[in-house]
């Protein structure tokens, strides 16, 4: 990190920042214009400096807002940032650390649309809904089971694996045990694409079929596989792909 302290004062520029040093105050200055006039109207390192609320000898608070910002590569990076990565950066530590991460959960919460118990699946929208908030910045892939009763009525949810889906992490055992012990109809199948491209792969194909099929011996329906990225969804069945060609609704489902 960069710096310079000009004599006792301790003045230092940081990143383009003059910082008086021993500035570990609250920083009022985002917090005075964000009671005049909003939160709309703060930057990122200002929303960013409020959640930090103290800076540390010799940076204040938006001097460590800025500098969280530029080591992250920006709020987008920031929000998937883990809190052991981000309490390394000068001036944030354990406890400014978990704040920031706490504070986007409480967003991706905020934003989502969790599925109500008893509440039916009637499109591949509304499972984006119910799972987009928290893949939308995700690393690595998961798969989830979505378990259904004989209406298409949403009973519980399952994270069956994480990592590269292959069928050596996605076997049927797993996906369809607690299918199995909750009595479920009928199933869908959610992984998220962490590349952005909801497109499904080859071995998304393949993973597919073989788990439609091991559903078809026990009598558990696989409805549909989703693809969840940032960018919007891939459902099996929407597309028409096989074996997804030939699926009628409940009646019950659809008059709900």
């Amino acid at each position: 990190m960069r710096g310079q302290l000009a004599g006792s004062g301790g003045v230092r520029t940081e990143l383009g920042i003059r910082v008086v040093a021993g500035a570990s105050r609250v920083f009022d200055g985002p917090r005075e214009r964000l009671a005049r006039h909003g939160p709309s109207v703060l930057s990122e390192a200002e929303l960013i400096a409020l959640l930090l609320r103290t800076g540390v000898p010799g940076s204040d608070a938006m001097s460590v807002a800025r500098l969280v910002l530029y080591r992250v590569g920006g709020l987008t990076s920031l929000a998937r940032t883990p809190v052991c990565v981000l309490e390394t950066i000068p001036g944030v530590g354990p406890a400014k650390a978990a704040s920031l991460v706490a504070a986007f959960e409480v967003a991706r919460r905020l934003e989502s649309e969790p599925l109500e118990l008893s509440r039916p699946i009637r499109s591949p929208c509304d499972v984006e809904r119910h799972f987009a908030p928290r893949v939308r910045s995700a690393k690595r892939e998961s798969f989830f089971v979505l378990l259904l009763d004989g209406r298409h009525r949403f009973i519980a949810e399952e994270e069956v694996s994480r990592g590269t889906l292959t069928s050596s992490l996605v076997h049927p055992r797993e996906v369809f045990r607690e299918a199995i012990r909750s009595a479920a109809s009928a199933l869908v199948l959610v992984h998220n694409h962490p590349s952005g491209d909801p497109t499904p792969s080859a071995e998304d194909r393949s993973v597919t079929t073989r788990l439609a099929e091991a559903g078809r011996l026990l009598g558990i329906e696989v409805i549909d596989h989703v693809v969840v990225s940032c960018r919007g969804h891939y459902s099996f069945r929407e597309s028409g792909e096989a074996p997804w060609d030939h699926i009628v609704e409940p009646v019950d489902a659809r008059t709900e």
